[in-house]
């Protein structure tokens, strides 16, 4: 499917997978601050332009935010609900071990 440009659309259709929206969990990098972050968004390219952008004040204080890792949810529910269980681990090794294994 081709994304559609013009004719002022809600949302661009290259999220489209199938017919259908799809929803991302993703986990961003930050080198320069050694600080993972994590997030949803139906639009990774221009969330991780957001945040490199300054435009996030979450991550405004550096912008060489790179994308590590993504997961993908048939509803914006259930990637809420899977970002804020990584969230809930608190836990450094838990991301790191999450990076580990998505080969």
């Amino acid at each position: 499917m081709e994304e559609v440009i013009g004719s002022n659309p809600i949302f661009s259709t290259n999220h489209l997978q199938g017919g259908f929206f799809m929803f991302y969990m993703y986990i961003l990098y930050s080198k320069m601050a050694d600080q993972y972050y994590i997030g949803q968004t139906i639009d990774l390219n221009n969330r991780l332009e957001s945040h490199n952008s300054g435009a996030s004040r979450s991550t405004a204080y550096t912008q060489d935010w790179i994308l590590v890792y993504t997961e993908t949810f048939a509803t914006r529910q259930e990637a809420i609900k899977r970002e804020r269980y990584i969230k809930s681990m608190k836990n450094r090794k838990y991301i790191e071990r999450l990076l580990q294994n998505k080969n």
